[in-house]
């Protein structure tokens, strides 16, 4: 066989393969990527302990968000999305729900600013610094939401902003399920 009759397949074949690797790029752009399973979903939350973000020589863990179904959110004063978030976890703390902060990668005295001029929808927030508490919770960034059942086993996770679609699609009805679950075991 001569060299020309050759030549095509040494251009044809990284072609092909640039049409495929194409192919997958274009379906993994289709995807949402809120969407991100989580290998903790029905899984008990990450034990940890931290310094509350408003009272450094207290902490607040794991065992303390066990009892009751609750809502566990990553946020940070930084965070633009956060602030778009934040109305609505004002209203589920209005509606009574339980919500607990996880303050990440943060300066304390900018993250207590943030809640005195917005509002703190928090029973409490801890103040995880270096993230290693929210690596361990799988966090990509934030906001990111939670829900933990009464036995502080995870149940939902949210990535990005909790908006009123999420809400009322999703997040509601799972806290309605879970606290009546709640009840009757308790």
């Amino acid at each position: 066989m001569s060299a020309r009759a050759r030549l095509p397949w040494r251009y044809l074949v990284p072609l092909v393969v640039l049409g495929l690797l194409l192919v997958l790029f274009g379906i993994g752009l289709r995807k949402d990527p809120r969407l991100v399973p989580s290998p903790l979903i029905g899984k008990p939350a990450p034990a940890f302990e931290l310094p509350r973000l408003d009272a450094p020589g207290e902490t607040l863990g794991t065992a303390d968000l066990e009892g009751r179904v609750t809502i566990l959110n990553v946020w940070a004063s930084w965070c633009l999305a956060c602030r778009v978030e934040h109305p609505q976890l004002m209203d589920l703390a209005r509606r009574g729900h339980v919500l607990y902060g996880l303050n990440y990668k943060d300066e304390r005295d900018a993250a207590l600013e943030w809640l005195a001029r917005h509002g703190n929808p928090f029973v409490a927030s801890v103040f995880d610094q270096d993230g290693r508490v929210g690596i361990e919770f799988g966090v990509y960034g934030v906001p990111e939401t939670f829900v933990l059942d009464a036995r502080g086993v995870i149940r939902y996770k949210h990535i990005g902003p909790v908006d009123q679609a999420a809400l009322e699609r999703k997040v509601l009805p799972l806290l309605a399920q879970l606290e009546a679950e709640a009840k009757g075991t308790g």
